[in-house]
């Protein structure tokens, strides 16, 4: 590939780049689809101090705590509280700890926060950590709200009886939780237990009371419950004895048979071909029907079934069992009855059905009920509080179970603990037992016996990531950790608004002087290089909203200073430039040597700063690190712009034949033509 060739594709891959980062920096493109939405969604995430909002500081109390384990016992708390900043749905919070000689500070930054005393209140309790088991029935106060709503509709339909179903079926469609069922007819046991004797001792046309009872079962935080709740009855019609017909479900029948099996079919042994079979199948059949030779008997004979030697008798069976071609002959025949050439994949069958175990059906004359019911259902909480919370926890942490090596969860209680947590797993043996944290299960596992002694393991599908973060925030509601606010600051939105106006007017301010220093000290190469700062400026920018970086006052002065960095590079490669071309170079060779010479310099200059950054987003605090963070950022994309981008565009648009004033030279050469080879 040629030289020239080269630079060409290097132009095309910084156009293509530009292209992309342009795309993610404009505010919404024209189209509606995946892609464009994808782009459209890429934003600026503008920190605290240029949104407005809260910034607090907490004080965690870690006097208590062995030396090796404040550091988790603070994370603890921070994730606890960056999960209860998650539930208030603060865009792009920022909660993170910070440790000065013996103190240990969590700091917390909530952009747009509007209601900070809420917020105060709810990240300042102590982390909440309870010990739930099930329970079968609401609580009083439940039932008591939905009971009086149903006596309220019980009122309306007395009222206006005749407008029964009307009233159910408006207040049904109304509310989530209410059912209306309307004439349903049932045989007694048919009717739930809760409420049968009430239902089928009313008469015709009555309307119930307020009828407590269950409808069925719900799952409720994954368990199994009965839906209770309360009825209100309107008995439509009585019916007297009615025939009424019950399947048996458990039918077994009792049979023998003859297999002739053929080459080819399931588990046969024979050379037998499937034509032959069918020939003897039907032989066979003729005797036992036509000559009344027993089947027990030619099943010895000629079956190809390990049932031979019993005569074919294959005992009791019930539905589910056999092939289905063979169960469903089997099942249609009556009691010593014999079946025709049936075919399955083992062969062909002759069946006898010997015995029948259960009726087929059950017919008796009962009495029926008519009626239409209005079901107010109760949603509650199936778990109770047990009394064991993380006061009584001592001790959460990852062990490895011997046998298959998985992470799980050990936990210690204190004696008052210990003593609870007997008392509840000898109730809850074979039963879930819940913990939740601030109010969310984070893990429901099952009690396989009595634990005594308060030591317990949490087993489950771990990963070793997942049990540490378990662990932590276990012990982050068991240890005594508490947090005082220290410091409170509220940033107004106006302040922030005016803030990014002001750091926007100055960088643009900054980047036209920039930009009319190079190109009046350096002419043609300062244009190419403000075009490469503008490149520059857009894929920075492109970086920040992808990866993302929450941008701060500190950060964009680490954004501008970076700027200067990439002109610091483009000044040094030029002035090299300049030397190359005042010793009559030609423009290629100068350019390549100025850029070689000046590579040094750059990498040097540059390597220094980045040393710089890494110090202060490794031990500063936010603003600190958000500086850091995008100054380095900028250095090395600086780089890139200055050692590509830059060098690109003086290889491709140098020109040939231009004069060297278009370069900032001025010597005894400045008439002559320049000699590209």
């Amino acid at each position: 590939m040629s030289q020239r060739k080269k630079i060409w594709l290097s132009f095309a891959a910084i156009l293509i780049i530009a292209l992309f980062c342009g795309a993610v920096d404009y505010p919404k493109l024209p189209w509606d689809n995946k892609v464009a939405n994808w782009f459209t969604n890429q934003k600026v995430h503008l920190g605290l101090d240029l949104q407005g909002g809260t910034h607090l500081v907490y004080q965690a109390d870690v006097s208590n705590i062995e030396s090796e384990e404040k550091g988790s016992a603070v994370e603890g708390v921070r994730d606890v509280i960056e999960r209860r900043v998650n539930t208030f749905g603060v865009s792009e919070p920022v909660v993170q700890t910070n440790k000065v000689k013996n103190t240990w500070r969590i700091i917390v930054e909530l952009p747009g926060v509007k209601d900070v005393k809420q917020a105060i209140q709810m990240i300042g309790e102590t982390p909440l950590l309870e010990f739930k088991e099930q329970k079968d029935a609401p609580e009083a106060e439940e039932k008591l709200k939905i009971e009086s709503q149903a006596q309220e509709i019980l009122t309306e339909v007395k009222n206006n009886p005749a407008q029964f179903n009307e009233i159910a079926q408006r207040v049904a469609d109304e509310n989530s939780g209410i059912e209306f069922n309307a004439d349903q007819i049932k045989f007694k046991d048919e009717i739930d237990a809760s409420i049968r004797d009430q239902v089928w001792n009313m008469y015709q046309g009555q309307i119930s009371k307020v009828i407590e009872g269950n409808l069925g079962y719900m799952v409720l935080d994954q368990n199994v419950v009965p839906r209770a709740g309360y009825y209100i009855i309107k008995i439509d019609d009585k019916k007297y004895n009615i025939e009424r017909i019950e399947e048996n479900q458990d039918q077994e029948v009792k049979a023998s048979h003859i297999l002739i099996a053929y080459q080819g079919a399931e588990r046969a042994t024979t050379d037998r071909s499937q034509e032959e079979a069918k020939t003897l199948a039907e032989e066979l059949l003729d005797r036992i029907k036509n000559n009344g030779e027993n089947l027990a008997d030619l099943a010895k004979e000629y079956s190809d079934c390990s049932s031979a030697e019993m005569g074919g008798d294959l005992g009791f069976f019930g539905k589910g069992t056999m092939a289905p071609e063979f169960e469903e002959a089997a099942f249609n025949l009556e009691k010593d009855q014999i079946s025709d050439i049936v075919e399955t994949n083992f062969g062909y069958h002759i069946i006898q059905v010997t015995d029948i175990k259960g009726e087929t059906e059950t017919k008796t004359y009962e009495d029926q009920i008519v009626y239409s019911s209005l079901f107010f259902g109760i949603t509650y909480d199936p778990w109770q509080n047990t009394g064991l919370s993380g006061q009584q926890l001592q001790i959460a942490r990852v062990e490895f179970d011997p046998n298959t090596g998985a992470p799980e969860i050990a936990l210690e209680f204190n004696q008052e603990g210990a003593d609870l947590f007997a008392a509840i797993t000898e109730r809850n043996v074979g039963q879930p037992v819940a913990i939740f944290l601030d109010g969310q299960a984070i893990s429901i596992p099952t009690v396989n016996e009595k634990i005594p002694d308060g030591k317990a393991v949490i087993s489950g599908k771990f990963n070793i990531t997942e049990a540490k973060l378990l662990a932590q925030r276990l012990s982050a509601g068991a240890l005594p950790v508490p947090i005082e606010l220290i410091s409170q600051q509220t940033v107004g939105a106006s302040l922030g608004q005016d803030s990014v106006a002001k750091s926007l007017k100055a960088g643009l301010i900054g980047l036209i002087l920039i930009a009319l220093f190079m190109i009046i000290l350096y002419r043609w190469p300062g244009v190419l290089a403000v075009l490469a700062l503008i490149l520059y400026s857009v894929i920075t920018l492109a970086v920040f909203e992808l990866i993302p970086i929450t941008l701060t006052l500190a950060g964009i002065a680490g954004f501008i200073l970076s700027i200067g960095m990439a002109v610091d590079a483009n000044v040094l490669i030029f002035e090299r430039l300049k030397e190359e071309l005042k010793d009559g170079k030609p423009l290629d060779l100068a350019v390549k040597d100025g850029f070689d010479r000046a590579w040094t310099s750059i990498r040097d200059g540059n390597l220094s700063t980045l040393i710089t950054c890494v110090i202060l987003y490794w031990f500063g605090t936010s603003m600190i690190k958000g500086f850091g963070l995008t100054l380095g950022l900028g250095v090395v994309l600086s780089m890139f712009s200055a050692i590509v981008i830059t060098k690109t565009f003086l290889r491709l648009f140098g020109g040939r034949g231009k004069r060297l004033w278009l370069y900032g030279v001025k010597n005894k050469q400045q008439d002559k033509d320049l000699e590209i080879n």
